[in-house]
């Protein structure tokens, strides 16, 4: 959905008003104060228009690419004010050589309504004082806006540097969008961080993210049915999908998630259930954050019900409302964990990973002896899979023997079996 449909933010308004403060004339503190309550005003506004939006059953994707929108317009707004009125630009075009970029979750062009913003201030070199005081200038003002700033200002030397060494400034730096500025300064560095950086380390990026994840499941919980799950760092979580689609796109040098199924990885229906997953749990994300005022990712018991009426579920086959929420958002975690496992299955074909890393967050602690007393299913390299591919038309109870055979053993079950029962489950009848 294109954020323009749900409301402009309008930078040449702003302009107007900024310059007319300066036409009345009054001391510098007052005008700068008045600049920061329209800079206030127009950011209140846009927020408000995107909570209207999101009840009025928007989805969560075009809240997080509005909110996303809108900083840009903001920054660029903020940007216009201070190289026109505090720091003139310099004659000099090499001077005066600048790029603000977004990165993190703001590069990926999402925003929750609390989440902080982070940028990159890019400069040709460490001595750019013209460039500096810029910086600094439109800090002071994202400051007094309140918002919750997440920066560097680096020289591409700096960020290649920093990115050798630094697993998550090399993420940030892969995330990288352009925002304003020289663009081809920014193409620069982005051109020598692949050329220099990512296209030889995938095996180290790919290791490093999944004991990043393993880290951060120890510490929120490794199951995905957590009774209060935390929706952006839990098992099966928004976290969890970044996760896939940084490995994804680091190893397969891809640049959105719909070249994934042109690369091999997805099919064209496992895009789209990575498409539902990722627009329910932003959808869940920005209802909290409003409803709270806060960066609440924490589905706790006092908001379950809330989300569950605001997201329209009602009791129905003898389940509550908030029952059936909460259902859905287990089912929909659940799916994540599978496009996870088949993103590092075939990560392992490629010899991207050393070793089967992703099972030990799906196998069971104490694995027992691998038995398998059927011509129809095999264990390969610690997964269980079918010998064929009719296997589940020729025994539909061999949909439940898949799963007998996993626990038996203490085994995952390979993606490619899956799949194929993701395609057989309308062979389950009375």
């Amino acid at each position: 959905m294109n954020v323009h449909n749900i409301h402009a933010f309008d930078r040449s308004n702003l302009a107007d008003a900024i310059a007319a403060l300066y036409a009345h004339g009054g001391a510098e503190a007052e005008i700068r104060k008045g600049i920061i309550a329209l800079f206030r005003h127009a950011l209140e506004q846009a927020h408000h228009v995107a909570r209207e939006a999101l009840e009025g059953r928007r989805g969560g994707l075009a809240c997080a690419r509005y909110l996303s929108h809108v900083e840009d317009e903001l920054i660029r707004a903020i940007h216009a004010y201070v190289v026109t009125y505090v720091h003139p630009a310099p004659d000099s075009a090499t001077e005066k050589r600048l790029v603000i970029a977004a990165v993190g979750g703001y590069g990926r062009g999402t925003l929750a309504p609390g989440s902080d913003i982070d940028l990159l201030f890019l400069l040709p070199t460490e001595e750019s004082k013209w460039g500096e005081r810029v910086v600094e200038a439109m800090l002071y003002v994202l400051w007094d806006l309140r918002q919750k700033v997440g920066h560097s200002t680096r020289s591409i030397e700096d960020c290649l540097a920093l990115a050798r060494e630094d697993m998550t400034i090399r993420t940030a730096l892969f995330e990288a969008r352009f925002i304003l500025g020289d663009e081809v300064l920014f193409e620069d560095m982005r051109t020598r961080f692949d050329q220099e950086i990512v296209s030889t380390t995938a095996t180290e990026f790919v290791t490093a993210k999944l004991a990043e994840r393993d880290r951060r499941l120890t510490q929120s919980g490794r199951t995905r049915y957590l009774v209060e799950p935390n929706v952006k760092e839990g098992k099966g979580g928004l976290r969890d999908l970044n996760t896939l689609f940084w490995i994804a796109k680091y190893v397969y040098r891809v640049r959105t998630t719909a070249e994934l199924v042109d690369a091999g990885l997805f099919s064209r229906k496992e895009y789209q259930l990575f498409c539902r997953c990722e627009e329910f749990l932003w959808r869940v994300r920005c209802h909290m954050h409003f409803v709270t005022g806060r960066a609440e990712e924490r589905l706790s018991f006092d908001l379950q019900p809330i989300m569950a009426a605001r997201l329209g579920y009602t009791a129905r086959a003898g389940l509550a409302s908030v029952e059936r929420f909460m259902k859905h958002y287990f089912l929909v975690t659940k799916d994540v964990g599978n496009l996870t496992t088949i993103l590092c299955a075939a990560l392992e074909e490629r010899q991207t990973m050393p070793e089967a890393v992703i099972d030990r967050f799906e196998r069971r602690s104490t694995p027992r002896k691998k038995r398998v007393n059927s011509q129809d299913f095999a264990i390969e390299n610690g997964r269980v899979t079918v010998t064929r591919e009719d296997v589940f038309e020729r025994d539909p109870v061999n949909l439940i023997r898949l799963f007998w055979i996993a626990d038996r053993n203490g085994v995952a079950i390979h993606p490619d079996a899956t799949r194929l029962v993701t395609l057989s489950l309308k062979r389950i009848d009375k």
